[in-house]
């Protein structure tokens, strides 16, 4: 019993640490994303700021398929 209960633990352990990378991830890939846009719309001398609007949701749908992908098949 106390073999399947450490097993337990750390399964769930393993799942915490892998969520948690994925979620740094997503908040550094959306960070590059708007540090990005803003680059390029001031280097494009644009008014309206199209990049830094859509790198971050192309940011966002890249982590959310990554993470759709990572979900057991279950």
């Amino acid at each position: 019993m106390d073999t399947d209960n450490l097993k337990n633990k750390k399964s769930q352990l393993n799942n915490y640490i892998k969520y948690t990378g994925l979620g740094f991830q997503m908040l550094a890939a959306i960070g590059l994303g708007v540090w990005g846009g803003m680059k390029l719309d001031k280097w494009l001398e644009l008014k309206f700021p199209a990049f830094m609007v859509a790198l971050p949701c192309l940011a966002l749908i890249g982590s959310l398929i990554a993470l759709i992908k990572s979900l057991p098949k279950e």
